[in-house]
Order: C-alpha cells, then sequence, then structure tokens
C-alpha cells in the first residue's frame, strides 16, 4: 500500500470515530436492555472484576457502573472513543472503579479467571462471535458470566437483499439457535438469551444520528468520503426498516462452567 493509500486509509479512520463518537451509543442497545441483561448476573459483588469489551463513548458501561459496585474496565481501538469514555467517567465521578483503555479485542491483556463479567454490546462481530466466546473465556472465572449483543437472524430464509447485505457486512452472522449452540460448545451454560426490542434500533441508535449526520455533512459539505459515509448509514436505516421482522440484534448471556 502506497503511503498515499495510507493517508486515505487514516482520513477515513478518523471520519469514522468523529461520525460514532457523536451519539451516545455506537450500536442498538437501551439503557433498559443493559439493566435488563444484568439481572441475570447474580454474583457480582464489590470485589467483582468487569471487562466492556468494545466499549465505544461507554454509553452502555455508565449503566453498568450505576447498576454494580465492583470495577470496570472499558476497552476500545480507537483513542478518540476512549478520550470521551473517560470525561463520562469524570462527569459521574465514577474515575475510582471505573477505567477506560485504548486496546485490540483479540490482544487482550487480563490474566487468566481474572474477570468475572464480560461484556460486550454490540462490538463482538469485529472479531467473530465464536471466536470471541472462545478466546475470551480464558479470562473469566469459573462460574463468570459472558454476556454480549449479536447481529442475528430471526428467520431460517429472507429476502435476498438483506441476506447479501449482512452477509457482506458480517459473514458470521446466523440464526439464534445457532449461536446458542456455539455459546454452549465454547463450555458456557445459556443462561438467557433475548431479542433487543426495536426501540433499541429506531429510538437509541438511528434517530440520534440523523441530527448527527447534518451537522457533519456541513461541516464536510463536498467531501465525498463523508457523505458516503452518511449515505451508508442511511441505507443501513431503510433496510432496518424494511426487514426488521428477519433480524435484530440478541443479547446471548452464558456462565462459564
Amino acid at each position: 500500500m502506497s503511503k498515499k493509500d495510507n493517508s486515505i486509509h487514516e482520513f477515513d479512520f478518523k471520519l469514522i470515530c468523529e461520525y460514532y463518537s457523536s451519539i451516545e451509543r455506537q450500536g442498538p442497545g437501551s439503557p433498559e436492555i443493559t439493566a435488563k441483561a444484568l439481572s441475570f448476573i447474580d454474583t457480582l459483588n464489590n470485589e467483582s472484576r468487569i471487562a466492556d469489551i468494545g466499549c465505544g463513548t461507554g454509553g452502555q458501561t455508565m449503566v453498568l457502573a450505576n447498576l454494580t459496585s465492583g470495577s470496570i474496565i472499558g476497552i476500545d481501538l480507537f483513542a478518540d472513543f476512549i478520550d470521551i469514555f473517560k470525561d463520562n467517567c469524570r462527569k459521574r465521578n465514577l474515575q475510582d472503579r471505573v477505567e477506560g483503555v485504548v486496546g485490540s479485542m483479540d490482544h487482550l491483556a487480563f490474566q487468566k479467571e481474572e474477570l468475572d463479567l464480560i461484556w460486550s454490546e454490540g462490538a463482538i462481530y469485529n472479531i467473530g462471535f465464536e471466536r470471541g466466546i472462545n478466546e475470551w473465556r480464558e479470562f473469566l472465572k469459573t462460574g463468570g458470566f459472558i454476556a454480549v449483543s449479536e447481529a442475528s437472524w430471526f428467520t431460517e430464509n429472507r429476502p435476498d437483499e438483506i441476506d447479501r447485505f449482512w452477509k457482506d457486512e458480517y459473514p458470521g452472522i446466523d440464526i439464534i439457535s445457532n449461536k446458542v449452540g456455539q455459546m454452549q460448545k465454547a463450555g458456557y451454560i445459556p443462561i438467557s438469551t433475548f431479542v433487543l426490542p426495536e426501540n433499541c434500533w429506531t429510538e437509541h441508535f438511528y434517530a440520534p444520528q440523523v441530527y448527527a449526520q447534518d451537522k457533519f455533512l456541513k461541516k464536510y459539505a463536498g467531501d465525498k468520503t463523508a457523505e458516503e459515509l452518511v449515505k451508508n448509514q442511511r441505507h443501513e436505516a431503510e433496510l432496518y426498516n424494511k426487514y426488521k421482522e428477519y433480524y435484530g440484534y440478541v443479547f446471548y448471556i452464558g456462565k462459564k462452567i
């Protein structure tokens, strides 16, 4: 790759970070759904160690912190996200027990059996669901929990348009029963599996982007890369509205055995 290609890539990367850092959540979810998923985990205490992997700017992490009393470390590849994450901690006076760290989910620095809970909302696809739940398992104590939300098919068959879109975006997408099977094979007891409601997409993810997109396009008026990014996000929202009965995000909660 030429030096010119590298600079273009870095600019795209920064644009993507800037776009997503302007909204509270970088994926579908809600405070209520974070709380619901946490309600299935009954072993946490003041000494518990929690990791939120692919934490983004910490929308869900702050909810976790308010509902738990142990320590939390949020990890994300994007330094800009972690800067906002740290600001969010300071604003809520959580910096004594919530830490943000720049890092990659495929090179985690935890010790074996260090963690009581691994959390990841809308991010495990970056490494792949099956790979993630297998590789991260070693960091959990026996009896520890993993809770991740993951794009999943609701039906065995679906229209070609949405099938092609998601298989191109995320080849690891699969039906819910197969994801649960992967969790069992990896050495977890499936504790709970539930579909995120529609408002996690519409109200908490796509709606906040409308204002962000207008502001973004004004700032980068005439920039083809910025325009293409917004166009892609709008297309994704249109596809969801058209095909939401065929797919969505699903929370998978497992207990290490």
